[in-house]
């Protein structure tokens, strides 16, 4: 079994970069950390699998990222009013990690247990993708791709018509950018300053069916967005601090601006990485053994 460094089990690759879960994003991470996104991978896994229907590959490779914007200070928001004028605002654009996004929520105590772990069952109060009839804190249903940016950018403008200090988040997926409604945004934005309008990029490089190089070629995803006017940025989506520093930098350039998070689809389980054929699937009787060893689930767990 390969080396996984979020579990600490396998042999350790002996070539560099053999191994996708190395990398500085996870040795910059704290042991609490390590243990706490182990146990969310383990906790997302667990309610897809028992819900029967999950996009598990999208949430992992965004998890550190949604957990940075919620546990380690990036969004402002306050526990006891999520209506709160001059809240931040984070939009999950790529709802089908709506697993990851609800299972952040659950860590930062926004929602319960109990709603958590009742996804899909018969008497579910949460979807596979985020709403606003959910939860309170959910800031705009999504799952129908290509239309959270424009949300987000409508937000801002608001925002900023109403002297709010407060920020507008959306996390795009790579594969997510070739919808058409992305592109009016991503034109439109500039041309009104909103300089409180912040992209998330998960640049995973796999979209539904293959490679997204394979699909549409090379995408050189900062040109593009420059040539529109975008204040662009590069990080690591799995290195949480690296992260957190890069889109909380000052934004002297008066745009919007395009963090892009270089991250492993499947990040987490040897199996799944970086492997285009788990978008949207569960494991069968073989690699679940391999989940379970990987993620530390034991069969009652599964029940």
């Amino acid at each position: 079994m390969p080396y996984n460094k979020i579990t600490g089990k396998g042999k350790p690759s002996k070539t560099k970069g053999e191994d996708n879960t190395t990398g500085k994003g996870v040795r910059r991470l704290t042991e609490e950390q390590i243990k706490e996104l182990l146990e969310l991978r383990k906790k997302i896994f667990i309610a897809g699998y028992k819900g029967g229907m999950a996009h598990l590959a999208s949430c992992y490779s965004s998890l550190e990222m949604i957990y940075a914007m919620y546990l380690k200070g990036i969004l402002k928001y306050d526990r006891k009013n999520p209506k709160w004028k001059d809240r931040d605002r984070f939009i999950l654009s790529k709802g089908h990690a709506g697993l990851a996004l609800y299972g952040v929520m659950e860590e930062a105590g926004l929602i319960s247990d109990e709603i958590y772990k009742s996804y899909l069952t018969e008497n579910s109060l949460i979807g596979g993708e985020p709403c606003m009839r959910d939860s309170q804190w959910v800031e705009a249903t999504t799952g129908s791709l290509g239309h959270g940016l424009s949300m987000g950018l409508g937000i801002a403008m608001a925002l900023k018509m109403n002297n709010s200090p407060a920020k507008v988040y959306v996390m795009l997926g790579d594969g997510e950018l070739e919808e058409g409604t992305v592109w009016e945004a991503i034109m439109t934005a500039p041309a009104f300053g909103v300089d409180n309008l912040i992209a998330i990029l998960d640049c995973n490089n796999i979209q539904k069916m293959d490679f997204v190089e394979k699909t549409i070629g090379v995408p050189n995803w900062s040109a593009k967005w420059k040539s529109f006017g975008w204040d662009v940025l590069e990080t690591d989506g799995h290195d949480m601090e690296d992260f957190k520093s890069t889109i909380l930098s000052e934004n002297n350039s008066g745009m919007p601006r395009l963090i892009i998070a270089n991250t492993i689809k499947g990040k987490g389980v040897s199996i799944m990485e970086n492997n285009p054929n788990w978008h949207f699937r569960l494991p069968g009787r073989k690699e679940l053994k391999i989940f379970k060893e990987e993620l530390g689930i034991s069969d009652e767990e599964l029940v």
